[in-house]
């Protein structure tokens, strides 16, 4: 079994299993205690549940904390369970040798490795310490989950968006992308609103909407064979 297929199937071993939303894993355990009327409350609950996403405690999740780059990497990487079990190299690779501004002991600094090696292209000078757009977050993330998931290249007739013209033209593919996907969605005046910078709930939402449409389609495949 190749990486893609092995990534996937951890993935969707669990995502399976727990993705329903009136699951009685809510009722249970431990939640976090700050998001009670926080847009994605369930999705957020789900991913705690399965180990997928860390508070800044076992209560406290700060929904509404803006996202460092750092952090942004930290969710996808963890939560699309990225590593390099898979990756033959003859020396470990270390941040500092990718990255000019990703220190080889900072806490984010193997999500990065992971990553990068899992084939999110990522800029060699990113700084960790910025906030995080919706568009770069989104780009990294459709990334992510088309590379693990060997996903398909798809013909999509682009969907309409009022901001368009605000997008980094880099990121127009991947945000189209990530409608049909239905990670993302549009406002109700139809923006992306791509130079916005997302807070935790808002990643934590994308990511699960991502992990739900790799699992729908790794049920569509089992079912295929």
């Amino acid at each position: 079994m190749n990486m893609r297929k092995r990534t996937l199937a951890a993935i969707t071993t669990v995502t399976l299993l727990s993705f329903s939303l009136g699951s009685q894993m809510f009722a249970a355990g431990d939640s976090f205690k700050d998001i009670g009327s926080t847009s994605g409350k369930d999705k957020i609950i789900s991913l705690k549940e399965q180990g997928l996403i860390k508070g800044i405690s076992d209560t406290q999740f700060l929904p509404g904390s803006k996202v460092t780059t750092a952090q942004g990497i930290q969710f996808i990487s963890g939560g699309l369970q990225l590593s390099l079990a898979a990756i033959d190299y003859n020396k470990a690779p270390i941040a500092s040798a990718l990255f000019t501004k990703v220190k080889d002991k900072a806490w984010y600094a193997e999500a990065f490795i992971n990553a990068h090696y899992n084939g999110i292209q990522i800029p060699e000078n990113i700084d960790p310490a910025k906030l995080i757009t919706k568009e770069v977050f989104t780009s990294f993330l459709v990334q992510g989950i088309e590379q693990i998931g060997g996903l398909p290249m798809i013909n999509i007739v682009p969907a309409k968006i009022a901001d368009e013209d605000q997008l980094t033209p880099d990121y127009q593919g991947s945000v189209q992308r990530s409608l049909k996907y239905n990670i993302n969605s549009l406002d109700a005046k139809g923006k992306f609103n791509p130079k916005s910078e997302i807070t935790r709930a808002e990643a934590a939402v994308m990511l699960y909407n991502a992990l739900d449409y790799l699992s729908s389609q790794q049920a569509a495949a089992l079912e295929a064979e």
